[in-house]
């Protein structure tokens, strides 16, 4: 059993989302904590001096909305929004959160994923912690 559950959410591949949340309940301990993580993309330099306000800002507003949403009010359920590369955030906030496990989705792969590689791919290869990839 784990007690801190991390769940990364894309918010473009809700669909997986409440087959990750079941998962994780099956997998928490007791008293333990599930988070829903979403991270997004920074504004490069060159686009955020054509723009008058910090759109990052209501946005991120409008995501965590989605997120506390998907928490259905749940008291173990906590949910945060970051800024910046997927891959490389999840991994560093699991290991400041010190979260013992981390339940990521997958679609199947196509050629761009076998070049780039996946942020599912980019978390198992970084995480400092177990990693569950479900599709």
């Amino acid at each position: 059993m784990y007690s801190n559950i991390l769940i990364p959410v894309a918010l473009d591949h809700e669909d997986v989302l409440p087959r990750k949340i079941e998962t994780a309940r099956h997998l928490l301990a007791e008293g333990g904590t599930i988070t829903l993580l979403s991270v997004l993309e920074s504004v490069p330099g060159f686009v955020s001096e054509f723009v008058d306000m910090k759109p990052e800002n209501h946005l991120t507003a409008k995501v965590k909305a989605k997120l506390d949403e998907a928490a259905g009010g749940a008291e173990n359920i906590q949910t945060d929004v970051q800024t910046g590369k997927a891959g490389v955030v999840i991994a560093r906030y699991a290991a400041e959160k010190k979260m013992d496990m981390i339940i990521v989705g997958s679609h199947s792969p196509g050629l761009q994923d076998y070049f780039l590689g996946s942020t599912a791919a980019r978390v198992a290869r970084r995480a400092p912690c177990s990693v569950l990839i479900i599709r």
